[in-house]
């Protein structure tokens, strides 16, 4: 199973977590991390994301993040198809970013996952989503059973 984990899940586990649902993402997160470097799922990353991170202002946890990425199996590079299809998202309502993540998770074939909830509402609204999008806790509970 092919997993896209946006750069908010990718930087979870250096969050704060004093909050409950944020040790949970962080749990879950390190879990489908782990379950990628054994590779019984397969991660996929992207430009954006590799754009993304560039921009991680924290050298340390920029190099950090960078290390979970190093487990990824593929690569989706944008190319006038993905830049059509996220002409089509933004046309919907979706965020340019969102739809950059969303257009190369489609194109990878893989599973979108999130912690931003307004991204997995706005989304799952919208049937021309070709992905699943979910919150990894979520996911991995399903994942699981």
């Amino acid at each position: 199973m092919k997993i896209y984990l946006d750069v908010c899940c990718l930087c979870r586990p250096f969050d704060n977590q004093r909050d409950r649902r944020i040790r949970l993402e962080v749990t879950a997160v390190q879990e489908i991390i782990r379950r990628c470097a054994t590779q019984e799922f397969t991660l996929v990353t992207s430009e954006a994301i590799t754009e993304e991170l560039a921009k991680i202002p924290d050298i340390r946890k920029r190099m950090r993040v960078q290390k979970i990425v190093s487990v990824a199996k593929g690569s989706i590079f944008i190319d006038e198809r993905i830049i059509s299809r996220i002409h089509e998202l933004i046309a919907d309502g979706g965020g340019a970013m969102d739809s950059l993540h969303i257009a190369c998770a489609e194109r990878a074939g893989a599973v979108f996952l999130t912690t931003d909830d307004g991204l997995i509402t706005f989304f799952k609204v919208h049937r021309n989503i070709q992905v699943r999008i979910e919150n990894p806790v979520t996911w991995l509970k399903e994942e699981n059973r």
